[in-house]
């Protein structure tokens, strides 16, 4: 077998000693051969080590010739005989490795020898600086932790693929250090939403998966069986309903940040399992609610970015409060000039929307109407920090009634660069309105709307028992991510994206 010459890289630099016929795993599987041979086992159980590849390089003035344990992934090779250089890529950073074979048993250095790029190797030694002054580890043993059997991606022409990225996420992670970034980031943040609930007297809690009754958001929900007791189950769409009955059972604070799965399409803004954070609060009504959800992201903006302000996909964002308030009617007449306060007849409604290029059924009320014209006009002109609110109640089944305009709901959606970002209300608590609603859906199902909610006795049931007045909010974790680490893609935040079945 050739030695190694020249500069082997897993960044699209040559890679010498690899054979021309591009048979790479058959290569290496006789390198693992000849590790075998040698009595060196490729695949370690553990190894101690005593320092990241960053703290090496960031606290070097008091680590110089001091003895230290390194460890993992050959990302570069320099072979010239009897010294060889590589550097290794850690969670942290990346380390220059200096080997002679003078101080090497004679094995370690033949473990180095026939290292791939892509295997992991444990590295003692001491801290030093090269002469061209880059801080190393000079290597005085070495063991080989897991040998690589395929070779890396070369980064620039190997790696290109959207879709190899998201199915092969681990290549992505190796190969680009800022997607681990992204999800560092997204850790961060999942971290610093508890904090800030935790504080406030917020209780986490976990609800079923698995539910006997999909409810809580207009969607279609995944089905599966369940064997032993020979039933149909869905997977949650929402979280809201078992939060609720929490409130109902004596909890005033409670929160989860949980995955939900909806059975609808995919693009940049969904993916059908996604994550989702719920809290409710007793007492508190949707103006509380909306106030809350201000001091939140405006916290974890700050704590994330350094300010309020931030850039997404070259748009400025400003998370200073207060943020702006509008009523959905307000905001279809500001931005198509339909007035639906004074458009009162149902058929002239869908009249003005046709005329808008919309596809209409025909037996749409006007605040059906009312909702399309502003999904299809509206959200997309919202790019700043956005409260709407003034729902109808034939889109908000789950939420209160406006005292004054009954029509409508205590609710408001959060848009943030034209997407939905949140979505809360004032609770309805009334058993009796909460039946009629979901009766009401249940007329939408009859008509062919999958996506309408499904009756839930038991709910009705707790309500019955009494809920306290109730501010209640869901807040898309994913989209708030992409936010925040300038993604313009969801399957840029998810690390396994949802992703259809071929050939890797």
């Amino acid at each position: 077998m050739a030695d190694h010459m020249g500069m082997e890289t897993a960044d699209g630099a040559k890679q010498t000693g690899e054979p021309a016929g591009n048979d790479y795993f058959g290569i290496r599987l006789e390198k693992l051969k000849r590790l075998e041979e040698l009595g060196v086992e490729a695949y370690a159980e553990r190894f101690e080590r005593t320092h990241g590849a960053d703290e090496i390089v960031a606290g070097f003035e008091a680590l110089e010739e001091q003895d230290v344990s390194v460890a993992g992934r050959i990302m570069s090779k320099r072979d010239s005989g009897k010294v060889v250089f590589a550097h290794i890529q850690d969670a942290s950073g990346r380390l220059q490795i200096y080997a002679r074979k003078d101080d090497l048993a004679e094995t370690d250095f033949a473990v180095l020898k026939l290292a791939d790029i892509g295997d992991y190797i444990g590295v003692a030694g001491k801290v030093f600086r090269t002469r061209m002054g880059e801080v190393s580890v000079r290597s005085l043993s070495l063991v080989m932790l897991a040998k690589s059997l395929r070779p890396l991606p070369e980064k620039f022409h190997g790696l290109t693929d959207v879709e190899t990225r998201y199915r092969q996420r681990y290549l992505d992670l190796m190969m680009n250090p800022e997607v681990r970034q992204t999800f560092m980031t997204r850790s961060k943040v999942i971290r610093l939403i508890r904090l800030y609930l935790e504080e406030r007297g917020f209780v986490e809690v976990e609800t079923p998966t698995l539910m006997g009754i999909p409810s809580g958001a207009a969607a279609r929900p995944f089905v599966t069986h369940h064997n032993a007791l020979d039933m149909d189950l869905f997977l949650r769409i929402a979280l809201e309903l078992p939060l609720k009955r929490l409130i109902v059972g004596g909890f005033e604070k409670v929160f989860e940040i949980g995955r939900i799965f909806r059975n609808e399409g995919i693009s940049i803004k969904h993916n059908p399992e996604f994550t989702m954070m719920e809290w409710y609060e007793a007492y508190a009504d949707y103006i509380q609610t909306m106030e809350r959800l201000e001091g939140l992201l405006a916290f974890v903006v700050r704590e994330v970015c350094g300010s309020e302000r931030l850039v997404y996909q070259g748009e400025s964002l400003d998370f200073a409060r207060p943020w702006r308030r509008v009523t959905m009617i307000d905001a279809v007449r500001e931005y198509t000039g339909l007035d639906f306060e004074v458009m009162t007849d149902d058929g002239a409604a869908r009249d003005a929307a046709r005329a808008k290029g919309l596809e209409i059924n025909g037996d749409e009320s006007r605040w059906m109407v009312l909702n399309l014209v502003f999904e299809a006009f509206v959200e997309e002109k919202l790019i700043q920090p956005t409260f709407v609110i003034g729902h109808p109640v034939e889109i908000s089944p789950l939420a209160r009634r406006n005292a004054e305009r009954p029509e409508l709901t205590n609710r408001f959606e959060l848009f943030i660069y034209g997407r939905e970002m949140a979505n809360a209300f004032s609770e309805l608590n009334n058993p009796l309105d909460q039946r009629r609603r979901f009766e009401e859906q249940g007329l939408q199902r009859a008509k062919g709307d999958d996506e309408a909610h499904m009756m839930d006795e038991d709910f009705v049931q707790a309500l019955e028992y009494g809920l306290p007045p109730t501010g209640g909010l869901g807040l898309g974790i994913d989209r708030l991510v992409m936010l925040l680490t300038d993604s313009p893609s969801i399957r840029d935040v998810i690390l396994f994206p949802t992703m259809r079945q071929g050939d890797k």
